[in-house]
């Protein structure tokens, strides 16, 4: 739909604005698409994508002028910019960023001390969990068993006390979803290509 979205605002630009101009939003648009399309994979930050999207579909539509469209495309693009270089920040990888996303978004609130717990956790649950990993894993139900006990037990290990019980249920939950969403083989997955 993005793509389709682009062309489609890329005719409009031709047509609306003197060229340099056209060029110029045109060439941030691209930026942004890309860099939507480069994080789509991390399950928590899919939404920039949707929000170009919807850019997209509320400028194609008329309820969106050109410069409101392009002040949101900035935005935007500076929002992904400053998502892409947090994995440094927070000095993880971006697999590990998405496994420490997944433990803290959007609850608990955690000091400094247990958000660095949650690091640790985050890094030594993704070594062990792809160990876990065999061929056709998903399609095995005692490898499926072992996958969940081994987040069950890697988080409960490491947990701090802001993770209740039902909140504890629900990140164990998730994790493993994402993993069952990210990894379908032992090694291919999501980020297999990134390295």
């Amino acid at each position: 739909m993005v793509r389709a979205g682009h062309a489609q605002l890329e005719h409009r630009l031709r047509t609306l604005l003197p060229p340099p101009a056209a060029r110029k939003l045109e060439r941030r648009l691209h930026h942004v698409l890309v860099c939507a399309e480069g994080i789509e994979s991390r399950k928590q930050r899919a939404p920039p994508r949707q929000k170009v999207e919807e850019l997209i579909g509320s400028y194609n539509s008329g309820s969106r002028n050109i410069e409101e469209l392009f002040k949101a495309l900035v935005k935007l693009s500076r929002n992904l910019s400053e998502e892409q270089r947090r994995h440094v920040r927070e000095n993880m990888t971006e697999e590990e960023l998405v496994i420490f996303d997944i433990l803290t978004r959007p609850a608990p609130e955690l000091s400094d001390d247990e958000r660095a717990e949650v690091k640790k956790v985050a890094r030594i649950r993704l070594d062990r969990l792809k160990q876990l990993l065999v061929i056709n894993w998903r399609q095995m139900s005692s490898a499926r068993s072992q996958l969940k006990l081994a987040i069950e037990d890697t988080l409960d290990t490491g947990r701090p006390r802001a993770y209740d019980k039902p909140l504890y249920g629900q990140k164990c939950s998730a994790l493993f979803e994402h993993v069952y969403e990210s990894y379908p083989e032992r090694d291919a997955g999501v980020y297999s290509a990134a390295g």
